[in-house]
């Protein structure tokens, strides 16, 4: 009996087709071949989905998932065959409708493998599509002439639909579908390997193996009176091989998602080493961070220790200057006057050099007493504002460092709260100190630029420059650290830049805020 003649009895012909198909009549053979053959590809598509929820590194889930129903649906669809060949061998009606199902199940599962196959080879891509346009050629003949064969053989010869419908899918859908699969995998293959993931390119290589002869068992259909069916067909690869058709089928299915499964498992293993590398590098930071905070504290106690010893020290200096100088010139003040009022009844002349004398002790006291008040906090400051205040600490202090320092000011001069003031002109006066005594030059320049939400100061120079990484034996650095402690008290930054020969920089930005008048 032919297919021609199958279209008498459509609904008892399609489990002897199955049968021919299989080259044997078991029907225990064939439900452990569709089995596997359902299974493997079944399997397949339940991994992909599993692995498109874990954020895959393989592809992004978009393209993943096009694989993934490929596999679940073709799986079913080599399940639902089964069943209707055993429907079939029953001697049960079998609807038309269930046949079209059946077709419609293949050939949507042969669409998503086809788009998968687009998405990985990135066709869309104008420079990727140019290496493989004879490829693509060469398919997009082969359609058009299984096309024109088809629907001359439909005209003029009896053929029956689904046989003919069934190969139409598979010589259109399967095998182009097939070989774009392959030929996606191959080129992913290929970017893992210049990546040096060389478990997933072998796994990658394996399934675009599997595609490749999957795509070409696609070209052995049914046997029907058209080309290239009438020579090219299942009968023949039985009787070449030996095999059923659909032993080779199952085989290939079983290689794809081995390689496919096996790919997944190497990715997890990839996200499993970096989980551990970025564990480890959170681990070494926040120990870093631990460090540096041990180190700050440590630093912050010299430094607290060290401004209480400033603070003695700078109160003995005061006591000093007081008992020294203003003390003892009150005294001599005070024994003047003693002497001047013994003198009441002497000539007039012989009092004018005492009262010179005390003239000149009372300047000497003045300049003393002002000379510690500016020492505590320039007058300046309160008065006029920061940049006047820098302006006289560069020619009044810096003169007698001998160091030469310019003075840029960008944007309007203007006031702001007192506390930033002080901070800035403090940093600015420990930092020309810094360069007087350690930066071996005697030049150095000043900015400060007023913006609307932000003051910079910036001090640098062109001298011998230090290792800003330290380490510092204390007190070295004291100053730094009080200077960074000042500016991040007020919510600033402070930048320091240096290197041996380079010069040293110190930046500090701090926020504009406006005085308290203005806030009132």
């Amino acid at each position: 009996m032919s297919f021609v003649q199958f279209g008498a009895k459509k609904r008892l012909g399609w489990g002897k087709i199955h049968n021919i198909m299989l080259g044997q009549e078991s029907s225990l053979l064939s439900f452990i071949i569709y089995f596997i053959y359902g299974l493997a590809f079944f399997v397949m598509g339940i991994a992909l989905i599993l692995e498109t929820s874990r954020s895959p590194s393989l592809t992004e889930a978009r393209l993943l998932w096009p694989l993934a129903v490929f596999g679940v649906l073709h799986g079913l669809h080599e399940w639902f065959e089964f069943f209707l060949q055993q429907a079939s061998w029953m001697d049960a009606e079998i609807s038309d409708n269930i046949v079209w199902i059946r077709m419609l199940l293949l050939a949507i599962s042969f669409l998503s493998l086809a788009f998968y196959g687009i998405q990985a080879a990135n066709l869309q891509k104008r420079e990727m599509l140019l290496p493989l346009t004879l490829p693509l050629a060469v398919l997009a003949i082969y359609s058009v002439l299984i096309i024109f064969n088809s629907y001359t053989t439909y005209k003029n010869t009896p053929v029956e639909l689904f046989p003919l419908v069934n190969n139409l899918i598979r010589y259109l859908f399967a095998v182009p579908a097939a070989v774009l699969a392959s030929i996606g995998l191959r080129r992913q293959a290929k970017e893992a390997q210049q990546n040096e993931r060389f478990p997933l390119v072998a796994n990658l290589n394996w399934a675009s193996f599997g595609f490749g002869v999957y795509g070409i068992s696609q070209l052995f259909v049914s046997p029907l009176a058209m080309f290239p069916a009438r020579f090219i067909n299942n009968r023949l690869f039985f009787a070449m091989t030996g095999i059923p058709l659909e032993v080779l089928r199952s085989a290939t299915a079983l290689i794809i998602t081995f390689g496919l499964v096996r790919a997944i498992q190497a990715i997890e293993v990839e996200r499993q080493e970096q989980l551990q590398n970025a564990q480890e590098a959170k681990v070494a930071a926040l120990e870093q961070v631990k460090e540096e905070m041990a180190a700050r504290e440590e630093m912050q106690r010299d430094l607290l220790r060290h401004i209480v010893q400033a603070q003695e020290d700078e109160r003995a200096r005061i006591s000093r200057e007081l008992h020294d100088e203003t003390a003892q010139v009150l005294s001599a003040f005070s024994l003047e006057l003693a002497a001047l009022s013994n003198k009441l009844d002497e000539k007039p002349n012989a009092l004018v050099p005492r009262l010179a004398h005390l003239q000149d002790l009372s300047k000497d006291m003045s300049q003393g007493i002002y000379r510690l008040v500016h020492d505590l906090r320039p007058a300046q400051l309160d008065d006029l504002g920061l940049v006047p205040a820098i302006q006289n600490l560069i020619e009044r202090e810096c003169c007698k460092m001998e160091l030469e320092v310019s003075l840029d000011v960008e944007g309007a001069s203007q006031r702001v709260d007192p506390l930033i003031e002080t901070v800035l002109f403090r940093v600015a006066q420990a930092a020309l100190t810094n360069v007087s005594k350690h930066a071996q030059t005697q030049q150095a320049k000043v900015d400060i630029s007023f913006e609307k939400d932000l003051i910079t100061l910036h001090i640098r120079d062109n001298g011998v420059g230090f290792n800003t990484k330290g380490p510092f034996t204390p007190p070295s650095g004291w100053g730094l650290a009080g200077m960074r402690e000042r500016v991040e008290a007020v919510n600033g930054r402070f930048i320091l830049k240096s290197s041996l020969g380079e010069g040293t920089s110190i930046e500090v930005i701090v926020p504009n805020t406006p005085t308290r008048k203005d806030k009132e």
